[in-house]
């Protein structure tokens, strides 16, 4: 694919920083936006992955970040409730993207062509230029199953096709936004032998609620023992998924430093909660060095989700804002 297509074949913690290293070098260079972040926060020539500057993720929003040569060839923009300004992630190679979210699905979720995949994700489709709708789309074409799709308000058709696919010996798995899945819960259809995945979010169509409260009232409307999530983002081209645990296990060429809350410079130590760093080096022609508005901790080396910070941005971060 290019150079940087070794990195989906990292092993270890040492050649992950190698890479890492390596890629900071490649960002400052050549995506503006991050060289100048860079360099007011005084950090041009990390030696180590601490050393790295982390960009908010807010940057999405006001600037674009990305390679400075290379022609864009699609832009994914974020969901987003009506008036709300949308994260926009310009990728100017879709092949790194597709090589991450599929190496990963697979690793973790299984093989599509074992699979038939069912996609509720309505306002994703109404907003267009979704990532996820992108990575859903071509994983339901690798399964290569006319079942496989994406159900808009018809949730008779889904069951059909559940049934179906059972009757084929496949395995069912369903994508959905958090309001999609909760209807669909609340019509009581038996879909014991699926697997749920759900990719967050009431966009607005309902109030909020803790992922333990929503997962608690999915297992008893869906009768299914557990509920997956899928931890991304517009601003990432990699994935995590959880399992019954609830912990996301990450890509190998992914990784999770955390931050003091109050203090976006200092690091956590793992087993304590804090911001949410996300270093993904499939990232290359944007910024694999990105500080989310999530809270986490690690556990045995997997992240747990605890929520998001209160405020709209991340404070000490604001460097750049014209």
């Amino acid at each position: 694919m290019n150079e940087w297509s070794s990195i989906f074949s990292i092993k270890s913690a040492a050649e992950f920083e190698v890479w890492a290293l390596k890629i900071f070098a490649f960002q400052f260079e050549n995506c503006a936006v991050y060289r100048e972040f860079c360099t007011l926060m005084n950090r041009t020539k990390p030696q180590s992955i601490q050393e790295i500057p982390f960009l908010p993720i807010s940057f999405f929003k006001s600037h674009l970040v990305q390679h400075k040569d290379l022609p864009v060839e699609i832009t994914f923009k974020s969901s987003g409730t009506t008036g709300m300004e949308r994260s926009q992630h310009p990728i100017q190679l879709p092949e790194m993207y597709q090589a991450s979210f599929r190496k990963t699905y697979i690793q973790q979720m299984g093989d599509p062509k074992d699979q038939v995949i069912l996609a509720l994700l309505p306002n994703y489709l109404e907003q267009g230029e979704s990532s996820l709708v992108y990575m859903v789309d071509d994983l339901v074409q690798l399964t290569k199953n006319q079942l496989s799709g994406f159900i808009l308000g018809n949730p008779e058709q889904l069951e059909v096709r559940y049934q179906k696919a059972l009757a084929e010996d496949k395995q069912v798995i369903i994508f959905g936004v958090s309001y999609a899945l909760l209807d669909l819960a609340e019509k009581g259809l038996d879909l014991s032998k699926a697997r749920i995945i759900e990719t967050g979010g009431m966009k607005g169509r309902r109030k909020e609620m803790s992922k333990e409260e929503l997962h608690e009232k999915l297992k008893i409307g869906l009768n299914v023992s557990y509920v997956s999530s899928e931890y991304g983002m517009t601003e990432l081209l990699s994935q995590a998924y959880s399992e019954k645990n609830g912990l996301f296990t990450l890509p190998p060429w992914m990784n999770i430093i955390l931050r003091e809350t109050n203090d976006p410079l200092t690091e956590l130590s793992k087993e304590k909660t804090g911001g949410i760093n996300v270093i993904d080096l499939a990232n290359v022609y944007s910024c694999s060095f990105i500080a989310t508005q999530d809270l986490g901790r690690m556990e045995e080396g997997k992240l747990r989700l605890m929520g998001r910070f209160d405020h709209a941005d991340v404070r000490g971060c604001n460097l750049l804002v014209q």
